[in-house]
């Protein structure tokens, strides 16, 4: 999401309102008293407004993954007229393409590996996802992501191997015994889910190869694998319809809509009572949209320091390295425990990243001097030591993204990263050292080979290390291991 996204929507809510509140909350006493009488004597049992606040800006920090993924959903398997659609629940969709610029649905999309998708829709029984035989020079990944934003189980290179297999995944309620044939059973949290396949390509011409694993992704519901009846099917759902465009003028409906799809669990019972109590979620006593103007009011200011509180953690929540934010964002309910807020840091920065052994993600906007990356004012390079390349088994990259929207940029020459396999035709320097480029200009045909174009604007590059290796030198553990990424430097 852009700054602009961030800001979150006012307007909808009289300015002589929400004036007094941007001051520090300064409401009178007798209007707040006011407020929540008119409340309650419309059958309106919510909590007082200091405290819907509180509850609101929680709300926010634990919500803001599950609204963010239900309406990536929309675009992808509901709304055909999105510009997005991909293809409807449990059907495999390939991508013979990286992402590019006209990719807007996700923040921060990778742009290494061709995707394949499929939207598990696991409500009537389990699916049993099937992968090819890939060769073992190829790196391939299959994550599945749950509406909670939890990944939830890994089939592929690193995680299962290169051999064919099939893998099922179940939903919260399923309690069957795991199929002959089965490798691995996966649970999902939630009754629909996300899975996505990341393809490596090596080069423009090895994209029929890429095209030829993809092929052999598929999926099925359990019982035709089983060769039995079909149970019957799962209701239809008229979905409430979201964008990503939308979130900031619709947040909390969203989550009041999105929430109808995730299970409460022990670990966010106490967060969902609360949110109920404000109007959101299954549990709810009262409509969201019949509160005061007051409660509505707090409930925007809320929104606006939850989201501060999001960025901050981002910025800061993890070790600073040359720059570089270095952490472990991703993960499953296990490894956030409860931890929403960096949950939420995990989605602000790019929804549906790996776990650390699949994939580390250092990032930054800013130079090694701590000075925002600009590529409006400055010139930049990144250096890579010789034999301090990225350590890694399967290869990395550097991705340039816009600054405030965190998309991917139009560029002249359609180059929107600069990875490993690029290496063979980099130019580098006397001493072994390679030498990235970073501007808006080429810096002259014998260097753009090493050239990553940047926006005439604020910069935010991320750097992705697919299956960093574990030994020496090695970025694990995130923020304490051995290998350090080097900081950005600008141009005299």
């Amino acid at each position: 999401m852009d700054d602009k996204k961030r800001t979150f929507f006012i307007g909808a809510v009289c300015s002589a309102m929400i004036a007094p509140l941007l001051t520090s909350f300064n409401i009178s006493a007798d209007t707040i008293s006011a407020a929540e009488q008119a409340d309650k004597k419309a059958g309106i049992n919510a909590p007082g407004i200091i405290e819907t606040k509180d509850i609101a800006e929680q709300g926010f920090i634990y919500g803001l993954p599950i609204v963010m993924n239900y309406a990536v959903m929309n675009e992808f398997v509901i709304d055909k007229n999105s510009g997005q659609y991909k293809a409807p629940f449990n059907y495999t969709y390939n991508e013979a393409r990286v992402f590019t610029y006209k990719d807007t649905a996700v923040v921060t999309p990778n742009s290494d590996t061709p995707y394949s998708m499929v939207w598990l829709d696991l409500r009537a029984e389990p699916i049993v996802i099937s992968v090819p035989a890939v060769d073992k020079e190829r790196y391939y990944s299959v994550q599945l992501v749950d509406g909670n934003a939890y990944n939830c189980g890994y089939i592929g290179r690193r995680a299962t191997g290169n051999e064919a297999g099939d893998f099922l995944v179940v939903g919260p309620d399923w309690n069957g015994e795991k199929p002959a044939g089965i490798k691995e059973v996966f649970r999902s949290t939630t009754p629909f889910g996300l899975t996505i396949f990341r393809t490596q390509l090596f080069n423009a011409d090895d994209m029929p190869n890429v095209v030829k694993v993809q092929a052999g992704y598929k999926n099925q519901p359990l019982s035709a694998y089983l060769k039995q009846p079909a149970p019957p099917a799962a209701a239809k759902i008229d979905f409430a319809p979201a964008t990503t465009e939308g979130i900031k003028a619709n947040f909390y409906e969203y989550l009041d809509a999105a929430l109808q799809y995730v299970p409460v669990t022990p670990e966010d019972k106490a967060i969902r009572d609360k949110l109920a109590s404000i109007g959101i979620g299954p549990g709810k006593t009262f409509e969201f949209k019949d509160l005061s103007l007051e409660h509505k009011a707090a409930i925007l200011l809320a929104m606006k320091e939850g989201d501060d509180k999001v960025k901050d953690y981002l910025a800061n929540g993890s070790a600073d390295i040359n720059g570089w934010q270095v952490g472990s964002y991703f993960g499953d309910s296990t490894f956030y425990n409860g931890d929403w807020l960096k949950r939420a840091a995990a989605a602000m920065g790019g929804i549906y990243g790996n776990d650390a052994a699949e994939a580390m993600y250092p990032m930054t906007r800013t130079d090694v001097d701590g000075d925002k990356l600009d590529g409006s004012k400055h010139d930049y390079t990144l250096t890579f030591p010789a034999g301090q390349l990225p350590p890694v088994n399967a290869f990395w990259s550097v991705t340039m993204y816009d600054g405030k929207s965190q998309l991917l940029i139009k560029n002249p020459i359609n180059r929107y990263l600069i990875n490993s396999p690029m290496l063979p035709d980099m130019k580098k320097n006397a001493d072994g050292s390679l030498t990235l480029y970073i501007q808006k200009d080429s810096p002259g045909k014998d260097k753009e080979a090493n050239w990553l174009p940047a926006p005439n604007d604020e910069i935010y590059l991320v750097m992705r290390l697919y299956w960093p290796k574990t030994e020496a030198p090695s970025i694990l553990p995130a923020g304490k291991g051995s290998w350090s990424p080097p900081g950005i430097v600008k141009v005299k």
